[in-house]
């Protein structure tokens, strides 16, 4: 086989995306959140960006205007005569002075008390006494001193006590014995969130040079500590801690709490067998079980909730339509300072400092514009959801239409994944609530006539709805569900029903149906007989 040589020439077609643009994709999908820290971070690096009105100086016409107001006053009070002025400077210059020395030096002086020259206000008086009282508690006041540099009020006042605080104060009076103290304020380093002990303390004892005995006393103190039912190691021992203070634990209720597997799967039958009560007293026992706190630590939990805010707002119209506007408190506002480049840029004499200074502008400028162009993104993805999904704010879930980002894209004339960068991490406030963006694109479910299309969303409204107006009498299962799914139009299969019950969170039939009459089984038991007279 004989080798030859030839020449080929190939052309080729590529995007190359330059870093500015990688940025201005990922500037799409931040939430504000996001966006206000990027912002942030860009506003310390770059010194041609700030904040829009940063640059303000103050209201000099204010100021002078204020300071003309003054002026006239003086000369108002000028007339009444230069004695009287003199002896108001002189008044000043003697009461006013710095160095008039302490309260009781002034008092001294005047041979009475000081409130008998100058009465104060009841405010005035309980402020200074306030002022003057001395702390109750060494600590807690930064030092000791109520002058203390260090001492700031609203940090003392907003401080929360944490579930290991409030267990060692109580540890503190209750064993006074050093040693044991010991053993308490470690198991009490042990105590999760909830309030709960690790299941096992074998080794406690011997990472301590303790007896178990000693573990096992100071564990039982701590098991009567507030909040009740804390330091325990299982569920049924936090649960029984509680009836104990209660007075309520009975042989039968330590049956129950022993067997809290068959209360989860709502067989009453054997739990009815085991405490050897009947419906009604089983009933009331349960009944105290749901009243027990499970996780008495979560009291203490400080728990930091993050509202949504949400980048557009939807109102109607007074022309029956929709307003959209965006929301712009989430909106950063920076601007670029030319007048400080300009300076810049006469006093640089290297080419460096003139090279820094010109990227600097090129990123204020290309960010500046960025964010322009994400709000009218933002704005124009937004009104296109509102117009396409216009059912769902005039009536609700149930009118919710099959959405998908394509739909959407070619609408307005953009790439789908520019539509899903948009929607990500946007929430939208309406007339019916706060959602997410993407909550608006849902799938499409034939309908069994040939019909329009139902969302999947619109579906699973339905769905909880009849689960929701059964009876107890009449659980409906999957099988019945796809039956009146079918009945108003919608094409359904049960595996799908299956499957947004269990994302709606909705037990299955044979659960409900056991819950349900768990429920009303003592007041069906006491209907019976009066039903067969």
């Amino acid at each position: 086989m004989a080798l030859s040589q030839k020449l080929e020439f190939r052309q080729s077609q590529a995007l190359v995306m330059t870093p500015q643009l990688m940025q201005a994709i990922k500037l799409l999908q931040l939430s504000n959140l996001d966006l206000v820290a990027f912002v942030e971070d860009e506003l310390e690096r770059n010194p041609l960006l700030e904040r829009a009105g940063e640059a303000d100086g103050p209201n000099e016409s204010a100021t002078g205007e204020a300071a003309g107001n003054g002026e006239g006053s003086a000369g108002e009070i000028a007339p009444a005569g230069d004695g009287f002025e003199a002896q108001v400077e002189a008044g000043q210059e003697e009461w006013l002075s710095p160095d008039l020395g302490s309260r009781a030096e002034i008092e001294g002086s005047l041979d009475t008390r000081l409130d008998n020259v100058f009465p104060e206000e009841p405010a005035d008086a309980a402020a200074r006494a306030a002022q003057d009282a001395a702390p109750t508690v060494y600590t807690e006041w930064g030092g000791g001193a109520s002058n203390d540099d260090d001492y700031n009020l609203e940090a003392f006042v907003a401080a929360e006590t944490s579930l290991a605080d409030h267990l060692a104060e109580q540890l503190s009076v209750a064993l006074p014995q050093p040693s044991l103290r010991l053993i308490g304020r470690y198991l009490i380093d042990l105590v999760d969130e909830a309030g709960y002990l690790p299941p096992d303390l074998g080794n406690v004892a011997e990472r301590l040079g303790a007896t178990s005995q000693q573990v096992e006393s100071v564990l039982g103190v701590l098991q009567s500590f507030d909040p009740s039912g804390v330091c325990a190691r299982s569920l049924s021992e936090c649960l029984a801690i509680q009836l104990r203070e209660r007075d309520r634990f009975d042989p039968a209720m330590r049956a129950l709490v022993d067997n809290l597997d068959l209360l989860a799967r709502r067989d009453i039958a054997g739990l009815r067998k085991l405490c050897g009560v009947d419906d009604d007293d089983l009933s009331d026992m349960i009944a105290e079980i749901r009243r027990l706190n499970p996780k008495p630590g979560l009291q203490f939990a400080s728990v930091k909730v993050q509202t949504v805010v949400p980048d557009v707002y939807v109102r109607p119209g007074a022309d029956g339509g929709w307003l959209v506007e965006l929301n712009s408190d989430t909106l950063p506002k920076v601007l670029v300072n030319q007048t400080y480049y300009t300076q810049l840029a006469k006093t640089a004499r290297k080419d460096g400092d003139k090279s820094y200074f010109s990227d600097c502008l090129q990123n204020a400028t290309w960010l500046v514009r960025a964010l322009d162009q994400r709000a009218r993104t933002i704005l124009k993805v937004a009104t296109e959801i509102v117009r396409q999904q216009d059912g769902f704010f005039a009536h609700g879930v149930a009118h919710l239409r099959p959405l998908n980002l394509k739909a959407v894209a070619d609408a307005i004339q953009m790439h789908e994944s520019t539509v899903s960068r948009v929607t990500a991490n946007k929430y939208v406030a309406t007339n019916r609530g706060v959602f997410e963006l993407k909550y608006f694109f849902t799938a499409s479910i034939a309908a069994a006539d040939g019909g329009e299309a139902h969302s999947a969303e619109a579906v699973r409204h339905q769905i909880r709805q009849l689960i929701d107006a059964e009876q107890p009498d009449n659980i409906l299962s999957d099988d019945t569900i796809v039956e009146r799914l079918r009945e108003t139009g919608i094409d359904i299969a049960r595996r799908t029903v299956a499957k947004y019950r269990e994302a709606l969170r909705i037990p299955s039939s044979v659960q409900r149906r056991r819950d349900k009459q768990s429920l009303l089984g003592p007041a069906r038991a006491a209907g019976r007989p009066s039903h067969a007279r």
